[in-house]
């Protein structure tokens, strides 16, 4: 099967994303969304434990409603807290899109592979089994480029397998800025969202 480079797949969201969106991601995308240009309301979850961006982000789109909340997550990752499918079920925010980056191994630890790389492992067929009903898989970035505004507007919660190869010597991301700093600029940056919404 194709598959697509993680910088690009990336740059397709990034390209489409706006003010009304809240991009958090984690690991191997952290990394690479940082080469991007930033936005008040991106959050990157680095250095971070494997497996929470998806709860956290779950607590921003409960919190805001009002915005579209996108978790940028690795199937490492993912593996390591299934749960939280079920949870996010159970709180069926419409406003979370969880973007699952395969590469089919643990990347920023060494390139170790997981424990589903050699078996037939299906996200999307766990997602659904967990409740959700908008569903997606990519390899091809193309079909990625051209669906990605379908995703985004499809009824939520939302599940997106992208499957990216993995990045060469792919290294643990570094944090931007002190984590307290981050999330006081953060929280900042939410709040001030939410003085505007009211206004307008």
């Amino acid at each position: 099967m194709p598959v697509m480079s993680l910088i690009e797949s990336l740059r397709v969201l990034h390209a489409v994303r706006t003010d009304r969106h809240v991009v958090i991601p984690t690991m191997g995308s952290a990394r690479e969304w940082m080469t991007l240009d930033s936005h008040p309301l991106d959050f990157i979850y680095a250095p971070s434990a494997m497996g929470h961006a998806p709860g956290l982000g779950l607590g921003v789109a409960l919190a805001r409603p009002d915005l579209q909340v996108i978790v940028c997550n690795g199937d490492g990752c993912q593996l390591m807290n299934l749960g939280c499918l079920v949870t996010t079920i159970a709180a069926a925010p419409a406003n979370y899109v969880l973007i699952v980056f395969d590469n089919g191994v643990y990347e920023v630890t060494g390139g170790q592979a997981t424990a589903a790389t050699d078996r037939p492992v299906d996200l999307c067929a766990i997602a659904r089994g967990c409740g959700f009903v908008s569903v997606f898989e990519f390899a091809d970035i193309e079909r990625w480029r051209a669906d990605v505004f379908h995703v985004l507007a499809a009824p939520g919660p939302t599940f997106v397998v992208l499957k990216v190869a993995p990045v060469p010597g792919g290294a643990v991301p570094k944090s931007p800025a002190p984590a307290k700093d981050r999330a006081r600029q953060f929280a900042v940056a939410l709040t001030g969202q939410a003085k505007m919404s009211q206004i307008g």
